[in-house]
């Protein structure tokens, strides 16, 4: 499961039981990337509180799918496997449309961003998010620049920079603890 000891539900005290029972999925289950923070509950508080409001705010404006698009594509170049199949199932749910969800997977893959089915301006939301991964200080104003050119407002371009930098997080909690797919329902 992870590296570090990791507090079951059945042995959990009151705090972590409740903070278990606020993420559990429909199942019941806790994520193992949730799971591996329950020595400290209030890490998995913050974890869940940057999740939400980088994926899942009702003020957002992208797209679910490409939100999560981004979150395959930032795991990917990291080599998270684990962030990168939880978020391929999210990606295809939100998106609708298994052929185009299997063909952005494939072009991630591939790392040839030019044969997945996005527009110019999603190519270069994740172009900006590779290189806020692996070169952060490369980034200029002339970046952002490119990124309005091709019709991103300020607020998309932020929303896709938060993204990148929660999958950041997300992926260095999974690689840097051990946690592990297996055991977990898809």
């Amino acid at each position: 499961m992870a590296w570090i000891k990791v507090i079951d539900y059945a042995e959990a005290d009151t705090r972590l039981r409740a903070a278990y029972d606020r993420v559990k999925g429909p199942d019941g289950k806790v994520d193992n990337v949730l799971r591996v923070h329950s020595l400290r509950p209030h890490t998995l508080e913050g974890h869940m509180a940057l999740y939400r409001a980088t994926l899942h705010h009702s003020a957002n404006v992208l797209p679910l799918w490409f939100l999560e698009t981004i979150g395959v594509w930032v795991s990917s170049l990291n080599r998270c496997a684990y962030c990168v199949a939880h978020h391929t199932a999210g990606m295809r749910r939100a998106l609708g449309d298994d052929a185009r969800a299997e063909a952005i997977r494939g072009a991630i893959v591939a790392r040839d961003l030019d044969v997945a089915p996005l527009d110019r301006a999603q190519i270069l939301a994740l172009r900006y998010a590779e290189a806020l991964t692996r070169d952060p200080a490369s980034i200029s104003a002339a970046t952002i620049a490119g990124l309005r050119a091709a019709g991103l407002s300020d607020g998309e371009i932020l929303e896709v920079n938060q993204v990148t930098g929660y999958f950041a997080y997300a992926n260095r909690t999974v690689l840097g603890l051990g946690c592990e797919l297996e055991a977990e329902a898809h």
